[in-house]
């Protein structure tokens, strides 16, 4: 499988696997899948971090890559296709997401219920 994880699954994976599906965890840490991780989380988690709602090590992001996940840069292909879902969903980190993981090929991994509402592959994080 080739997964994009969520932001708020960064932050379980990195502090909290406990909060993930033992599945979940399994897919994440199989050396047989892909598991990336979007420039669009690291940017929101670091906009919670700067603003005092959440903490993680300063270099969490350089951890999870050398731990193997993989980079997703955000594309002008990726900005676009946003513009193209439906009104579902308002938060525009989230949309950019969908829409990475429409453009790659990729299953989100969310518990995120509203992302649920598009068609876009989900693997259940909770």
């Amino acid at each position: 499988m080739r997964l994009l994880l969520d932001s708020h699954v960064v932050v379980w994976w990195s502090l909290y696997p406990s909060r993930l599906r033992n599945s979940t965890r399994d897919a994440i840490a199989s050396a047989d899948n892909e598991v990336f991780l979007s420039a669009a989380s690291v940017w929101e988690l670091n906009l919670k971090i700067a603003r005092q709602k959440l903490a993680l090590p300063a270099d969490y992001a350089a951890r999870l890559i050398a731990d193997g996940l993989e980079e997703l840069p955000v594309t002008i292909d990726h900005a676009t296709r946003t513009a193209a879902l439906p009104a579902l969903h308002g938060d525009p980190f989230d949309r950019l997401l969908i829409a990475q993981a429409l453009a790659e090929g990729l299953m989100l991994v969310t518990s995120d219920r509203e992302i649920c509402r598009y068609d876009v592959p989900v693997l259940d994080a909770s």
